[in-house]
């Protein structure tokens, strides 16, 4: 005689059964609108240069970020951030590379704009760190700390010279209190009231950036400790989300994004702007490392970590990897 009901009643693995059963339970699927690609662009290169701890990634030259915005559009990923690595000698310790309107960050922004037009969302990093010659986010004061109201005059001309370049988006990246209220004002000033401001709301002082340091020939010496968060911090990160909106941001960000997964759960909870995750230099190194050596399944575990951060609430995803991604979602 058959026993209903005998242990066990309720048997959650016929929802796994096979590929197609999996497929169509999914409770959270990748999108090639979900990624945005972040691209490094260097001054005077002629040819793409290899980054060495960011194996796949170059910093470009003008011709070749031009058809990585091209590749990425195709592929249907939403975005590209834009990084400006610009020559050593035209560093200086205010970063005036960074307003130069012929800097190397608004011509590579000029050349995106009118390669692809509106078909792509063309977003900039908003910092100094990148034209400084001492590698801090802002100015510094007579003692040698990043003085943070000076470093916002700074910020504002970057946001209106990077508008008049024609970015859709800037993305304030330097962690200054107030950045976000002072560029907001900056760009409606100018009257590019439709450039949308992405904040990035809890930026983490992180090992995991290392890689980056190359891509963007850091000239950082030190750290960042005093002005990006603590990691051991969650409650910070809310406060920081307040402040942001409450000065205009129009979407927001956390990064890194995998070692954050429960700050950017909580943040995603908390509001009604749509919400980033910046999967970093380190985490695509650690994962291309590990593949290299035979240890884990690359595509497979690509696919995991973006998935994890889809998972916790991101709806747009930064990832080194958006283009291959999205050309593989959109194979049969």
């Amino acid at each position: 005689m058959t026993v209903y009901g005998a242990f066990p009643g309720s048997r959650p693995r016929r929802l796994r059964t096979t590929p197609a059963m999996r497929r169509m339970v999914a409770e959270t699927r990748l999108n090639p609108a979900d990624l945005i690609l972040p691209a490094f662009v260097r001054e005077g290169a002629s040819e793409p240069v290899p980054i060495s701890a960011m194996p796949g990634v170059v910093q470009h030259s003008l011709d070749t970020l031009r058809k990585a915005a091209v590749d990425a559009r195709e592929a249907g990923v939403s975005g590209i951030m834009l990084f400006g690595v610009p020559e050593d000698a035209k560093k200086d310790a205010a970063g005036t590379a960074g307003t130069d309107p012929d800097g190397i960050l608004q011509v590579a922004i000029r050349a995106v704009r009118a390669e692809v037009g509106d078909e792509l969302v063309i977003m900039s990093d908003l910092c100094l760190d990148e034209y400084t010659d001492h590698g801090h986010c802002g100015v510094l004061d007579a003692d040698g700390r990043v003085d943070n109201d000076a470093t916002l005059e700074r910020y504002a001309e970057m946001a209106q010279v990077q508008a008049d370049a024609g970015v859709h988006v800037v993305g304030p990246s330097g962690m200054m209190d107030g950045q976000v209220g002072v560029i907001r004002d900056a760009l409606d000033t100018i009257g590019k009231e439709d450039v949308a401001v992405l904040a990035y709301t809890a930026k983490y002082s992180s090992a995991f950036y290392g890689p980056f340091r190359e891509a963007v020939a850091s000239s950082l010496q030190g750290d960042r400790k005093t002005y990006q968060q603590d990691p051991a911090n969650l409650r910070e990160s809310l406060r920081e989300l307040a402040l942001d909106l409450e000065e205009g941001a129009d979407m927001v960000m956390v990064k890194p994004a995998g070692p954050y997964l429960d700050v950017l759960a909580k943040v995603a909870d908390a509001v009604d702007v749509p919400v980033a995750a910046y999967q970093i230099s380190g985490e695509y190194a650690m994962v291309e490392a590990a593949a290299e050596k035979g240890w884990i399944d690359r595509d497979k575990a690509i696919f995991e970590t973006l998935t994890g951060i889809r998972r916790a609430g991101a709806q747009m995803i930064l990832t080194y990897w958006a283009t291959e991604v999205a050309q593989k979602l959109a194979r049969p």
